[in-house]
């Protein structure tokens, strides 16, 4: 089992690319980043930690890609990825080159960690139909990844449309960059992983072990193999009694949390992870 981190990056906290180096010094196997675009002041949608007041944190965040972009360049090893980007909020044409010119950049090593979405307000001010975001979602991604696999690439769905296009450049990982959704187990969730990507981000391992034979199921429907699943758990504040749990139940990943804090902080907590290299 892989050992990775993430954090909530922010304009106060350590460097995206900073830490990478010193992720990648000491040996773990990847480093993701969250993404929002902004964050309306209204508290209609709870904050997801179950706190009264939403965290500072954020409504700090910088743009990942653009910030893995800049630990590319400063690594050589560690892969690099989102945990989690909202693609519902972008332009799929726009985001998919965007995407494959970072994934050459980083000679494949960029994940592409997918969310739906929490915060209703925040998706309302990109257009976006709350309840409608799942099979949005779908449709731009597929339609992200006709244009990555295909010199000529066309898609036609409900509320995606795309006529016959050419798109360069691709991305290094071929057809598509890792492709990892996030969220809760589902019918829902686990048929979008069987159709169209490589595994799952839960948050935390509350009911993984149980979810996985349907999950499993779904990807032997499509006639993929399951085997092939990557089981990546993202946020996990680390004990041994944790990783050997995620180690007995096949998980691909397991990505620890770092405070999202400044270097001083941040660097003796993700010392002590090494422990669990």
């Amino acid at each position: 089992m892989k050992i990775g981190i993430t954090f909530h990056a922010t304009d106060l906290a350590i460097p995206v690319h900073d830490l990478a180096v010193e992720a990648e010094a000491r040996g773990f196997y990847s480093l993701y980043v969250p993404e929002h675009t902004h964050i309306p002041t209204s508290r209609r949608t709870p904050a997801p930690t179950g706190d009264a007041v939403l965290g500072e944190e954020y409504a700090r965040s910088p743009d990942p890609y653009v910030s893995l972009a800049a630990a590319t360049v400063r690594t050589s090893q560690i892969r690099l990825g989102t945990g989690i980007a909202l693609p519902a909020q972008h332009d799929h044409i726009a985001l998919a080159k965007q995407i494959a010119t970072l994934d050459r950049l980083a000679q494949g090593r960029f994940v592409f960690g997918v969310g739906y979405g929490w915060n209703h307000e925040e998706m309302e001010n990109h257009g976006i139909e709350v309840r409608t975001r799942r099979s949005l979602v779908r449709e731009k991604l597929l339609a992200m990844q006709t244009l990555w696999a295909n010199d000529v690439a066309e898609f036609k769905g409900e509320r995606v449309q795309l006529e016959a296009s050419w798109q360069w450049p691709k991305p290094q990982q071929k057809p598509r960059p890792i492709t990892l959704l996030g969220g809760g187990a589902g019918p829902t969730l686990f048929s979008q992983i069987a159709e169209f990507a490589d595994g799952w981000m839960p948050i935390g391992g509350r009911g993984i072990q149980k979810s996985l034979p349907e999950l499993r199921r779904r990807m032997e429907e499509r006639g993929r193999n399951p085997d092939s699943l990557q089981i990546v758990p993202m946020g996990v504040l680390p004990n041994a009694e944790k990783l050997d749990y995620y180690a007995e139940i096949g998980t691909t990943e397991c990505v620890l949390r770092l405070p999202s804090a400044t270097r001083d902080e941040v660097l003796p907590v993700l010392d002590a992870y090494t422990h669990y290299l």
